[in-house]
């Protein structure tokens, strides 16, 4: 014993001492924890009783919201049921036989300028698109009327109201938003508004590049640009037709025009 004495050796305490010390700080984070769990579900148990009150003392307000969202969601549901879809489908009914008409004028039907006059005016007991789209704005049909309507007037000498109506079109099809664009390009150009029309008419040409819109109305920009004396504009609308629509009909006599924009 005198031995492990000398050489520093320290007998170890006993484990049951380290245990019992470690049962002990257990105890005691437990306690802690357990405190601070019942603090927290105190706080939630006063919440939830605020909340309580809150509801209790404004049932009749809050429950008022309610109804009130109710209402405003089952009445935009019964309107587009029993209002809007109806309206739409009666708008489209009555759109027929004009867009009858409208497509055999186009055609080149030898009666085109009457027949665009019944598009516009109406026949067979049906609206014309102008009546259209009075009475179904907000609808496809009468959003639809509105360019059957710019076309009509645009192919019966009435410029103004062409552009009027067209200018009313709105649409997500590329290529009749397009051709719109055009035409009320063309109206200007008969209107002797040189100006407005090569507005118009590149507003087309950059709208939707395909091969039968842009270099049409490159085509036209061009020669109005070169009218206008902006020989720079027409050389760039026609060398954009000879580099990128090569094949296209308007490209075979672009040679002549690129001659006189040099």
């Amino acid at each position: 014993m005198a031995t492990f004495n000398k050489r520093g050796y320290k007998a170890p305490k006993p484990k049951e001492e380290k245990l019992d010390n470690n049962y002990i700080e257990e105890d005691v984070n437990v306690s802690e924890k357990d405190s601070t769990t019942a603090k927290a579900f105190d706080a939630l148990d006063q919440t939830a009783s605020r909340t309580e009150d809150f509801v209790a003392k404004n049932q009749k307000y809050i429950l008022g919201f309610l109804g009130a969202v109710a209402l405003v969601t089952i009445g935009y549901l019964g309107y587009q049921k029993f209002v809007a879809e109806p309206k739409q489908d009666e708008a489209a009914d009555e759109l027929f036989v004009a867009q009858q008409n409208f497509q055999k004028a186009v055609d080149g039907d030898v009666k085109a300028d009457s027949l665009f006059k019944l598009v516009l005016n109406g026949s067979e007991g049906k609206f014309g698109v102008l009546k259209i789209a009075e009475e179904y704005s907000g609808t496809d049909a009468g959003n639809l009327a509105n360019y059957y309507a710019g076309i009509a007037y645009l192919n019966t000498g009435k410029y103004a109201e062409a552009i009027s109506s067209l200018e009313k079109f709105k649409s997500d099809d590329v290529m009749l938003s397009t051709i719109a664009k055009g035409a009320i390009g063309d109206a200007f150009a008969q209107k002797n508004q040189p100006k407005e029309a090569l507005e118009y008419y590149v507003k087309a040409a950059e709208a939707n590049k395909n091969e039968f819109t842009t270099p049409r109305y490159l085509l036209k920009a061009g020669k109005t640009a070169l009218a206008l004396g902006q020989k720079a504009d027409a050389l760039k609308y026609f060398t954009e037709i000879k580099d990128n629509y090569d094949n296209t009909p308007e490209a075979q006599s672009v040679d002549g025009l690129i001659g006189l924009a040099q």
